[in-house]
């Protein structure tokens, strides 16, 4: 194991779920359509994560609807029965959304979407889990543990259920970066191309570069991409050409453009950019990118806005266009709309989400009337 990681690895996991692509799509769809149930037909479903034990968070994962026209959210009820879901994913066949609970005994937690059932939790093996994703094939789930700096690997069964953890890596190497006590793990994804998942460490300015083993759910480390001392890097995300990907750092409120080597498996991190801020405190969270590739939107928390980028030569660029207040305080997570024609903002501080009509043309950002309350909401994925 390269860098002196720490691996813990346990037994395979079940098989892959059953169907092909297609039966998958209709079965998103169907799943789509009944959260929540009698919506219209321009109605989608809105999931909104919280922090449970938070002073006036949420109960669990908030449910609501957005009209995919207007932009309008309409609450729905909640998911009880998962604490402090502060992010949430879907897996790619539509029917499970998965939530981390980031607390001192982290754990990531399964619910079935069609009757919003709880199918279980599995501890990470770590403290402070803030980021999860699901592997493109749908077989494996990965998470990030903060508190702990490590980065988690778990088998999804078919049911969309979650066994018992097959990977647990913490990041020993390279060394804490200024101001931290140890690594912090943050974000844990996989590469457009599929050969690789990426895990961005606020605590030790690295993003390392692993190979899944995707029969085992193993890791094993290739490569490591270091940002400046003091960087803090928090989310990448990549451009949808696959060459590109845009960090934010957190601690020293700046931006890169990053080059993707697909083969070697090789980030290489560009110089610091400006986030947009005018000045004080503020810490970039995490950047989308319009599925033309055209333009990159950033979360600014403290500046409170959303940064607006012109995306230029084949995504090797990132001019900024200038910001746009979110109405709420402290813009933690931003999403698409899967058609890309809206952008949520969810608002931790101010317990609000913010969504906005994206113009295709010119990147412009435009509110969808007032935002929408959510306590504690530090997490909005819509579906």
């Amino acid at each position: 194991m390269a860098g002196g990681a720490a691996v813990v690895a346990v037994p395979a996991p079940a098989g892959p779920p059953e169907g092909s692509a297609g039966d998958a799509v209709s079965e998103a769809r169907r799943a789509a359509a009944s959260v929540p149930s009698r919506a219209a037909a321009t109605d989608r479903p809105l999931l909104l994560g919280t922090y449970t034990s938070a002073e006036g968070g949420g109960t669990g994962i908030g449910v609501a609807s957005y009209d995919s026209a207007t932009g309008a959210v309409t609450g729905a009820g909640t998911i009880t029965g998962v604490p402090d879901p502060s992010y949430l994913v879907c897996h790619p066949d539509g029917r499970t959304v998965y939530a981390v609970d980031e607390r001192d005994d982290g754990a990531v937690t399964a619910v079935r979407l069609a009757d919003r059932k709880v199918l279980g939790s599995r501890s990470t093996g770590g403290s402070g889990p803030c980021h999860v994703s699901v592997h493109p094939g749908g077989r494996w789930l990965l998470s990030a543990n903060y508190g702990s700096g490590s980065v988690a690997v778990h088998p999804i069964d078919a049911s969309g259920a979650l066994g018992e953890r097959t990977a647990l890596v913490t990041h020993s190497t390279p060394p804490p970066g200024p101001g931290q006590q140890g690594p912090h793990a943050h974000q844990f994804l996989t590469s457009p191309d599929g050969g690789h998942l990426l895990a961005v460490d606020l605590g030790t300015d690295t993003v390392y570069t692993y190979r899944l083993d995707e029969q085992r759910g193993t890791l094993t480390e290739v490569a490591q991409a270091h940002t400046r001392p003091g960087a803090g890097p928090r989310h990448l995300t990549f451009h949808p050409g696959g060459r590109y990907a845009y960090l934010a750092n957190e601690v020293d409120d700046t931006v890169a453009v990053c080059a993707w080597d697909p083969d070697s498996g090789r980030l290489t991190i560009g110089a610091p950019q400006p986030s947009g801020s005018s000045g004080g405190t503020n810490y970039p969270a995490q950047f989308v990118v319009t599925g033309d590739g055209r333009y990159a939107f950033l979360a600014n928390r403290g500046h409170n806005s959303v940064a607006r980028f012109a995306v230029e030569d084949d995504g090797a660029v990132l001019r900024l266009l200038g910001t746009v207040p979110v109405g709420g305080d402290f813009p933690r997570q931003i999403a698409l709309s899967p058609d890309g024609g809206l952008l949520f903002a969810a608002n931790q501080r101010s317990g609000t989400v913010t969504v906005f009509h994206v113009d295709a043309a010119d990147g412009q950002l435009t509110r969808a009337g007032e935002p929408f309350a959510s306590p504690v909401a530090v997490c909005a994925l819509p579906l």
